[in-house]
């Protein structure tokens, strides 16, 4: 019996047995799902506090509720980190999400109606962005953008064409599958010329841009948002940067307008995530996250798969499954009998469901947070190919064997045994 989870294996062992199995599952399979990561033992520590019992609506200073004196503490340093991270002026770190995050955005800057300028969400942009299956794409009227049917990369040519047509009340920058760097002054650009808002969602490379390995969106765009998990390596959970004057009517959209009571055992967790990513060892770890996606990237590509747009320049790569003659579907089935968890995924000009796909999306936060390098990589790299060109009575039962190696060699730090 685990000694640190002893009262709920006493109290629910039902519940204490699927933690321990998905505890198991984490430290045997190797992670690629690019939005996910491994917090550290301090950051579950925080998250599984006594900050989970208190309820402190409203905001440091101004409660609704006595005895906030503590939660007030954890929320102030969380807020004063994440700005010295980004070069904020304002944030705000109760949102429960990135999805609340986004929509607290329109929430504020928004009239039902007004006219939203995103990216599809087949070309690597996210639900929130304007999907037509999301209150983003049902209260407003929406136009998308995607990549060029060539190079698969964003033209912004084509962006500010799209601008000026449609006279967009908000222009969305950011993306959930886009391997590339996002030229944030060119957004920016586009909608001064049109008149429009800007808002960019980091929450795929927040932990990138925090190292200073991709362009800060912050000074370019009216409204930042973004998760904390994914590259920030934190507990699961949002917040929005933005300037003083805006930051006052945002504070107003989430408290009372949007959410109740905040989570304070995760805004515990935010603040310690982000005490950690202003390290110099938190920079050096997404330095390697980086030069492990590339690395990932050339030895698939010379192992003849396809990667959309040829290759990366952040954490995640998009694989062309159909390239090799398989769904995204059957490649993450594939991978998933390897142990190897990654997700199908959409890929530009889409012709699949999005249940069954073209492709899947790899990541290289969570490996490397297990230690790898240039070595593993390649290792990793040849177990994905031969997983998804391996004919279909393939055992694969050798390649799960590597897999395990690689996950004994480089255990998950913090775990308990």
């Amino acid at each position: 019996m685990r000694e640190d989870l002893k009262a709920l294996a006493q109290v629910d062992p039902a519940v204490y047995q699927a933690i321990v199995d998905e505890e198991q599952r984490q430290a045997h399979h190797l992670e690629l799902i690019a939005s996910e990561n491994w917090t550290s033992k301090a950051v579950r520590e925080a998250v599984g506090s006594v900050m989970t019992d208190k309820y402190a609506e409203g905001y440091p200073g101004h409660r609704y509720y006595g005895g906030c004196e503590y939660v007030d503490v954890v929320e102030r340093l969380a807020q004063e980190r994440v700005k010295q991270l980004f070069s904020a002026e304002y944030a705000n770190v109760q949102p429960h999400a990135g999805a609340p995050a986004n929509l607290a955005v329109y929430f504020t800057a928004l009239k039902p109606g007004d006219r939203l300028l995103g990216m599809n969400l087949s070309h690597g942009g996210h639900l929130t962005h304007g999907s037509a299956v999301n209150v983003s794409g049902q209260l407003y009227q929406v136009q998308s953008y995607g990549v060029d049917p060539e190079s698969e990369r964003l033209n912004m040519d084509e962006v500010r064409r799209l601008a000026k047509e449609f006279q967009p009340h908000i222009i969305v920058a950011g993306a959930s599958a886009y391997p590339r760097i996002l030229d944030f002054a060119a957004f920016r650009d586009i909608a001064q010329e049109v008149g429009a808002l800007l808002m960019v969602d980091m929450a795929h490379i927040a932990g990138l841009v925090a190292a200073g390995l991709h362009p800060n969106p912050v000074g370019f765009a009216d409204f930042v948002t973004s998760t904390t998990h994914k590259t920030l390596r934190g507990p699961r959970g949002g917040f929005i940067l933005t300037t003083p004057e805006w930051g006052k009517k945002i504070d107003k959209t989430i408290f009372p307008g949007m959410q109740g009571g905040p989570l304070m055992n995760l805004i515990a967790g935010k603040a310690v995530a982000f005490g950690e990513a202003l390290t110099p060892a938190f920079r050096q770890y997404q330095t390697r996250v980086v030069e492990n996606a590339r690395h990932l990237a050339e030895q698939l590509m010379a192992r003849g798969l396809r990667l959309v747009s040829g290759g990366t320049d952040n954490h995640l790569m998009l694989v062309d499954t159909k390239h090799s003659g398989i769904t995204g579907l059957e490649a993450q089935n594939r991978l998933a009998l390897a142990g190897i968890t990654v997700n199908k995924n959409t890929i530009p000009f889409e012709k699949e469901k999005p249940t069954v796909t073209s492709g899947i999306r790899i990541g290289t936060p969570q490996v490397t947070t297990r230690g790898f390098g240039r070595e593993q990589i390649e290792e990793l790299a040849a177990i994905i190919a031969e997983a998804i060109t391996a004919p279909h009575d393939f055992d694969f039962t050798s390649l799960r064997g590597r897999v395990e190696t690689l996950a004994n060699d480089f255990p998950l730090p913090g775990l308990e045994d």
